[in-house]
């Protein structure tokens, strides 16, 4: 495997059509290796970047102001409504509250946002420190919720019970805590709710705006511009498709289980997953008429698309890219859409993939591409150099690495500004791709 990878990672490192070293395949969905500096967040992490998006909720960070502070905006998710959910507020638990207890500190703080601003859903992160000194927060919840007639929904997330994957567990735990005391016998159920879109650039508006052109109604969107009002209505859709399938198929799957609301998994990254996706909802909940619209809409959308692309396709000869991203399903999505710009992924890497996720990657890409789960910047230097990469797809925190390897980067993460997915997402990854693979700029290197 080469020198500077520690021997405990190797088994989560494949380079396809080689034995990765145990006969099993990759190593994945495990804890991270200590001293391998991971790119994975925290347990609360992975729950507040699911929860932060629903616009009209209050979000209390039980524990330090540093944990605040780390997750405060964390979406650059978009509203239509509400902008509350951009505040953070904490009980900024100090050194004489883990001797004595930080509960009093907590039930002033719901007592004070019920008083100012009257909330219909509150959230409260049990982190760390709380996991340590045993705060009862679910008591203090309870009694608020008694006391005030209101959704006040603890979250046990200290960041050392797991990975960023249980995060995204418990918060799809507390999304059913919202969601099920409204469930009615007999209701009829009609629609979709699109689960795990995040809004973070407007994508949720372009994807509501393709199912109202078919003639699909959208019930709740699970969490992008999400408030308390559509998320409890979410019980009368007839089916949930998911997007972001690391965050939400936990969920999805007990709406199914306890909901009987079906769910397919579907991708609006890139020409060809987009159309797939929606020929699929279509086939699943519409009638004919809806088929002939959405076959109608896909086959516009999908000339556009690809006539602009073949206008960059000759900027891109003999490019190759690495992709290092949260989940399994975008990973795919983005080897699915290079390769219909004519771009070879050499390598590619998530930070909570399935072995499912892994054995569709592998039969995607060439043969001699790394794959690598919950991967460190170590690695990452090391293969992109290797492979010669001329682009890293990933997030805030893989930039400063590209940067300082001379290679070209896009955010494909919580903080981009313009939208990816849809068809109007495939104009703007592809400019944004030439842009900065093709910049004046590398020559100076």
């Amino acid at each position: 495997m080469g020198a500077g990878i520690l021997e405990e990672r190797k088994e989560s490192i494949l380079v396809k059509d080689h034995c990765s070293g145990n006969g099993k395949g990759i190593q994945c969905e495990t804890q991270s290796v200590s001293g391998a500096v991971s790119q994975r967040a925290c347990v609360y992490c992975g729950a507040r970047v699911v929860l932060n998006p629903i616009t009209d909720a209050y979000h209390i960070v039980h524990g330090p102001i540093g944990c605040a502070s780390y997750t405060w905006d964390i979406r650059g998710s978009l509203s239509s409504g509400s902008d509350i959910y951009r505040n953070s507020f904490s009980t900024d638990l100090r050194e004489l509250d883990v001797i004595f207890g930080g509960e009093k500190k907590l039930t002033s703080a719901i007592d004070e946002i019920v008083a100012l601003h009257k909330p219909k859903l509150i959230f409260v992160y049990a982190t760390c420190i709380v996991g340590v000194i045993g705060d009862d927060v679910e008591a203090v919840c309870k009694a608020a919720s008694a006391k005030y007639n209101l959704c006040v929904i603890p979250i046990k997330a200290p960041g050392f019970s797991g990975t960023k994957t249980l995060g995204y567990k418990m918060a799809c735990n507390a999304i059913m805590e919202v969601i099920k005391p409204h469930v009615k016998v007999g209701q009829i159920k009609k629609g979709i709710n699109i689960l795990g879109d995040f809004n973070l650039a407007g994508e949720m508006w372009i994807i509501k705006n393709y199912f109202d052109k078919i003639g699909v109604k959208v019930i709740s969107t699970i969490t992008g511009d999400a408030s308390y009002d559509t998320l409890i209505q979410a019980s009368t859709a007839e089916l949930n498709i998911v997007q972001c399938a690391g965050s939400s198929t936990y969920l999805a799957t007990r709406m199914e289980e306890e909901l009987n609301i079906p769910y397919i998994k579907v991708s609006f990254f890139g020409v060809e997953d987009t159309t797939s996706s929606l020929l699929r909802v279509a086939q699943a909940v519409g009638d004919a008429q809806t088929l002939a619209r959405t076959e109608t809409f896909v086959q516009e959308q999908s000339k556009i698309a690809q006539e602009f692309l073949e206008k960059y396709k000759r900027n891109f000869i003999g490019k190759k890219a690495a992709i290092y991203v949260g989940g399994g399903f975008k990973a795919i999505s983005l080897i699915r859409q290079f390769n219909e710009m004519g771009i070879k992924t050499v390598v590619v890497g998530t930070q909570t993939g399935k072995k499912e996720d892994y054995d569709i990657i592998e039969s995607l890409v060439e043969d001699d591409t790394v794959i690598l789960d919950d991967t460190n910047p170590a690695e990452l230097e090391k293969f992109m150099k290797e492979k010669e990469a001329d682009i890293l797809v990933g997030g805030v925190k893989e930039r400063p690495l590209a940067y300082k390897l001379g290679i070209a980067f896009c955010d494909h993460n919580h903080e981009r500004k313009h939208a990816l997915g849809g068809y109007e997402g495939v104009i703007n990854f592809t400019q944004e791709v030439n842009l900065t693979m093709n910049s004046p700029v590398w020559r100076y290197l």
